[in-house]
């Protein structure tokens, strides 16, 4: 480890951790494909009406967090959600890779930074911007991180198969939703940055160190606006966010 006078900086290629998954979670009979799924509504409606079952539980001090698996085509495909942020998001995904699974789709909203991005439009994050903490444990510092390019193509054969418009974009990945500046803003717009959100940069980068392969699509939702901000009631829009789930799954069933 090369030593740095910002922690962050000190990254360690160390394989083994003190604490690895493998020590909190056994491995099991998991389907290697996983949609990870930030809708808990899409996830309740698949439980009561597609006849979703828990395949496991993951611990932390909020409560348990299941792995779910359906029927998908004939194929097993496993599902859950990962929580909001960074630091639970991969502690959930490194346990899930540790069960078995080792492809993965996941399907969520984000802020844009262009309020010509409407609300409900797919984007493609194939790179992200690395304004947060946790993918600097997995990869030497750099200012961004990309996509599998497996997962990339996935994603377009799906959408274009299905005649849906998408744009393809860099991601602004942070920690802080309540620190996102007029300038950052900005600046990361012009950069390539139409998205911005809090788990992207840390995804792509995991998959990288663990080996295996991740990709991501959003929906447009809020406006983080250099001028101001505007809610457009993103949330609340069900189909959109059902049908993600579904093309997700479809696209992770393309690796």
């Amino acid at each position: 480890m090369e030593r740095n006078t910002l922690p962050i900086l000190e990254f360690d290629a160390t394989v083994d951790a003190i604490l690895e998954p493998s020590r909190v979670v056994a491995e099991m009979d998991a389907p290697g494909h996983c949609v990870i799924c930030f809708f808990a509504e899409v996830i309740d409606s698949l439980v009561e009406n597609h006849g979703a079952k828990v395949i496991a539980h993951s611990l932390s001090q909020i409560g348990r967090h299941p792995l779910y698996e359906i029927d998908y085509e004939g194929r097993r495909l496993a599902f859950f959600h990962p929580g909001i942020g960074a630091p639970l998001a991969i502690g959930l995904l490194e346990e899930m890779i540790a069960r078995g699974c080792n492809k993965f789709m996941v399907c969520g909203g984000c802020g844009v930074l262009d309020r010509s991005v409407a609300v409900g439009h797919l984007l493609i994050p194939e790179a992200a911007l690395r304004d947060e903490g946790v993918s600097y444990h997995y990869l030497p510092p750099a200012r961004e991180v990309a996509m599998n390019p497996r997962a990339l193509a996935a994603i377009e054969t799906v959408l274009q198969r299905h005649g849906l418009d998408y744009l393809r974009t860099k991601a602004w990945t942070t920690d802080a939703i309540y620190r996102e500046t007029r300038e950052k803003a900005a600046a990361y717009l012009a950069e390539g940055c139409l998205a911005v959100e809090m788990e992207a940069a840390a995804f792509f980068a995991v998959a990288q160190f663990r080996e295996v392969i991740l990709g991501q699509i959003l929906y447009g939702g809020d406006a983080v606006l250099q001028e101001d901000w505007d809610g457009r009631k993103w949330s609340s829009r069900d189909d959109i966010r059902s049908n993600l789930f579904w093309l997700a799954a479809e696209a992770v069933m393309e690796l």
